[in-house]
């Protein structure tokens, strides 16, 4: 099995309040969870107005192709122009093989 995640940090404009925050942070998390079909969540800067940090993860069992996937997570989130991406990580881990009994 292979574990592919993505954590982003976002700078948010024009973001006054918590409540502006939420809405576009849950604008976010929904279209790439629907699209992606991807485990997604706000990880940090939760009571930050205009920052927010957050991390997606899929499984599967071909390295190349969850790394491009979190490539089209990251060009997507960009083209939502809903906020700035300041800085992103993309790792794929390799489970180790526990052998054939399960």
């Amino acid at each position: 099995m292979v574990i592919g995640t993505l954590s982003l940090a976002l700078h948010l404009h024009g973001v006054h309040s918590l409540k502006e925050k939420r809405r576009v942070v849950k604008r976010i998390l929904l279209r790439v969870r629907n699209t992606f079909n991807v485990s997604a969540a706000e990880v940090a800067d939760l009571d930050a107005h205009e920052r927010s940090r957050l991390a997606f993860v899929s499984t599967g069992n071909d390295a190349r192709k969850l790394n491009s996937r979190m490539d089209k997570i990251l060009n997507f989130i960009e083209e939502m122009h809903l906020a700035e991406i300041v800085a992103h990580n993309i790792d794929v881990f390799h489970e180790p093989d526990v052998g054939e009994g399960f």
